[in-house]
Order: structure tokens, then sequence, then C-alpha cells
């Protein structure tokens, strides 16, 4: 069994993703109803992709991944750097129930190569390369961490196709994942063109991460996070027959020159990251005192408010910290809501609480950190 297998418990009909090897007796399960238990490896068989082929997917397999794709940009992204002034409330009433965005007005992805993190449970991510081009690629997959980097993966991807899975990455480590280092050289067979090689290195950050979900990929027909390895379309290189002749005689010869390898960039410095107040305020007043929320949607208004949540909450987690208390006012109570369906998920959560009944009513929320 290896992470990211579907696997089913033989003690009842329930599906999941294996997301973590706890012990060579243990291992943990993404259950499709949004939760993980510890079970023991004898008592859950591997799902065989041949099953899925006979008799289709299984709809508690379809519910999970529509699930997942929307659970997944609500799980809290525990890396600073999105922008505190972006979050805002309502200032007397929370924001209604989410509205779901119209695909529709999704522009289309453009022709060209990706690399695509798709969810397998809410909390387990996928990588794939996607070859939304005309030509086929060989590429190179590999990951860099402390400056060291690891080859992982080498193959040919057919024109209009997408690679197996490259790694599975949990979204609660995403302050630890790697970058990812892909390298491509398209080509054509009996083609007339060559292409340069390309390298491109990535390095996720929370404040474009979770904007960068495509609601149908091309290729793999699902939603994703896409990010593109070939900003500019790598262009052709004409080569003439008798330059073409000259330089392989001279790589034969070993006179060709020396052409430098390339060198994937440094990272950047990590910032220090700032301990938010003890108590956030949430409205929309506290927030954002400028102004400037003129026109923006309810929708709009809840998606930025609950991003100031996820910020606020990890950094009062990297720093250490006791508690924080929310100030999310009561109004119809979706905000509270969401805001405690987040909590019950985090495993950094102690406990949380309404506070301070007598100031605040059923208004702010305390949240104990462990």
């Amino acid at each position: 069994m290896n992470v990211g297998d579907r696997v089913r418990l033989l003690t009842g009909r329930e599906e999941g993703i294996i997301t973590r090897l706890l012990s060579d007796e243990l291992v943990e399960v993404a259950i499709d109803n949004d939760f993980t238990i510890p079970v023991l490896r004898r008592e859950v068989v591997v799902v065989a992709a041949e099953e899925t082929k006979a008799f289709g997917q299984s709809a508690a397999s379809v519910a999970a991944e529509k699930k997942a794709a929307s659970a997944g940009a609500a799980r809290a992204a525990k890396a600073a750097g999105v922008p505190a002034a972006s979050a805002a409330n309502a200032s007397k009433t929370e924001g209604p129930a989410p509205i779901k965005a119209d695909k529709n007005l999704t522009p289309p992805v453009q022709k060209g190569l990706y690399l695509a993190l798709t969810h397998q449970s809410p909390e387990l991510l996928a990588l794939q390369i996607v070859n939304h081009t005309d030509r086929d690629v060989l590429y190179t997959f590999g990951e860099e961490r402390n400056g060291q980097y690891r080859g992982l993966s080498a193959e040919r991807l057919a024109a209009k196709s997408a690679s197996k899975p490259l790694g599975h990455w949990h979204l609660k480590d995403f302050d630890q994942w790697p970058a990812p280092v892909v390298q491509l050289l398209p080509f054509q067979l009996n083609g007339t063109t060559a292409y340069e090689l390309l390298t491109k290195r990535l390095q996720f950050k929370a404040a474009s991460f979770y904007t960068s979900r495509q609601p149908n990929v091309p290729v793999l027909q699902r939603e994703a996070y896409l990010f593109q390895l070939d900003e500019k379309p790598a262009a052709p290189v004409v080569v003439a027959p008798e330059k073409l002749a000259e330089t392989l005689k001279a790589q034969l010869t070993g006179n060709a020159p020396a052409k430098p390898a390339a060198v994937a960039p440094a990272p950047e410095p990590a910032k220090a990251i700032v301990a938010p107040p003890h108590e956030v305020d949430l409205h929309l007043e506290a927030l954002m005192p400028e102004g400037g929320t003129e026109g923006l949607s309810n929708t709009a208004i809840l998606k930025l408010q609950l991003e100031a949540f996820e910020d606020a909450l990890s950094r009062a987690l990297a720093t250490n910290m006791h508690e924080i208390i929310f100030i999310h006012g009561s109004g119809n109570g979706t905000l509270r809501k969401e805001l405690h369906k987040l909590l019950s998920r985090n495993r950094d959560i102690k406990f949380f609480e309404d506070s301070q009944k007598e100031k605040f009513g059923y208004g702010a929320t305390l949240v104990r950190l462990k």
C-alpha cells in the first residue's frame, strides 16, 4: 500500500484515500465524508484499477472528488503571505452562504504545458504534468529541498495527455513543500524544427496558490490548481541542414563549445512572521478602514473574510500563541459556521468556544491552540 491508494474498509462499505503510513501495521485513511481515521492494514483492501474500469467510478468516489475540490480551498493555508488588507466582513451582519462561481465566466485554459495539483482527498493532492499542446514532450521531474535536488521521474508525454501522478502532497504540510523542478523538451517525430530545453522551478505561495484553481482543466477534465510551465511558448529553432551537420560533427569530435547547464534560481529568503493581535476583528470597518469596498458582493466579502481568518490563525500557530479570539459578529451565523467548520478540522487546535458572551453574545470565538 502506498500514499494515494484508494482503499475500501473490510468492515463496511466506506472508501477512502491513504494519506499517511503511520506504521508497519497502521495507515491513516481519509474517508469520503471528509474525516481521517487510523486503520489497521489488514482491515482495508486496495480498490483495483480494473474494478473501476469494469464497474465505473463509485458514487462515493465521485462525491468525494467533488467535495474534495471545494473543501481543499477552505482548508487553513498555514503559510504567511496572504495580504491582511484583502480580508473583510460586513460591519453589522456576516455574509450570506457562499454562491458557487459560474464556470462559464472562467477564461479557457490556453494551450501549453502545465503542472496540475488535483485533490485525491480533502487534504491530499496529486501532482501531474499536463501536455495541452499538439507536440510530444520529453520531461524530467524532481524536487529541490534545502538546496538539494533529487530527480524522481523522466518520461515521454504524448500530445493532449497527462502524466501519471508524480507525487502526493498534504495541504497541512504546505509550508514544508519542496520546490518542484521540471525540464521539458518538446519534439515532433519527422518534424523540421528543433526546440530549446525549458527548465521551470516553482515555489508555491499561499497568496497565489489558492487563486490558481481552474474548474475544468483540459485533458484531466476536472478541477485542479494549475501552474503554467511554459509562459513563453517554446520558440522553434530553425537549423539549416549544413549547420546541423557541422554542429553534430563538432559534438561528436568533442570540439563543440561548452554550454553552461541551467541552474535553478535560489529560493527567496523567508520573511519573518509577525504574530497577530490577541483579538482579531473581522468587521469591514476594522479590516478596511480606508474604504474601497463599494461594489463587493456578499460572496466576495465572505471569501476575503475567510482569507483574513486563515492568515491570522496560521500566524498565531507559527508564533506559538496559546489562544486567539476572532470577532465575527452574530449576523445570520454563516461566518461563524464556516469558521467553526475549519477549526474542527485543524489538528493544531485544542478546542474553541464562544467567547465573552456578556460582551459579544455569540459574535466571537475563542480558539485555544496546542
